[in-house]
């Protein structure tokens, strides 16, 4: 294997990344426009934000089992420090909303006493938590919240591969992608 290929992702974690990052892009943009949405209109919307919400779930424990079984390459050596610590904190803090959001988001609904509807396919029931409308309603301002923060971290997350790719010409996004230059 060459140098360069070594500090490449696996082909495992590239699918896994733009799915997930494709999913969490097109779940925001569904809220939004549920927010935006009444009656039924809002219903069907929030029923796929919530449906995509477990499938982003479930794909990130995938990730996650990925990861652990197939060694990630080494951050370019050119980073300063205060460049690898925010890369490290920043994915760390990926991987805790991408668990978080989900299970809050099922655990509100699940104190409103409302199942899961996967896409019409089946039914995900409600954690049994018992019914408390006020605690769910907390939980799903905190996701809210949780939510819009990931957005700007997603923002943030892309920044820096730009900054890596065109500015420091490291290899930056080219690192999740098969193809590009990443340097040897």
């Amino acid at each position: 294997m060459t140098e360069a290929a070594r500090n490449r992702y696996s082909t495992g974690a590239m699918i896994f990344h733009w799915t997930i990052a494709v999913a969490v892009i097109v779940n925001w943009r569904i809220v939004e426009a549920a927010e935006h949405a009444a009656g039924p209109d809002r219903g069907a919307l929030m029923a796929n934000h919530k449906a995509l919400g477990i499938a982003i779930l479930l794909l990130t424990v995938g990730r996650l089992l990925w990861r652990w079984t197939h060694p990630t390459p080494p951050l370019p050596s050119d980073l300063a420090s205060w460049e690898r610590i925010l890369a490290k904190t920043v994915h760390v803090i990926f991987y805790v909303l991408l668990i978080a959001l989900p299970l809050g988001g099922w655990f509100a609904n699940s104190l409103n006493g409302r199942e899961v509807d996967f896409f019409g396919l089946f039914t995900i029931p409600a954690l049994p938590v018992g019914e408390n409308r006020d605690l769910g309603g907390s939980i799903f301002d905190v996701h809210e919240l949780a939510g819009k923060a990931f957005i700007y971290l997603i923002g943030l997350h892309i920044l820096g591969a730009l900054k890596h790719t065109f500015f420091d010409r490291n290899g930056g996004i080219f690192r999740m992608l098969p193809f590009g230059k990443v340097p040897g």
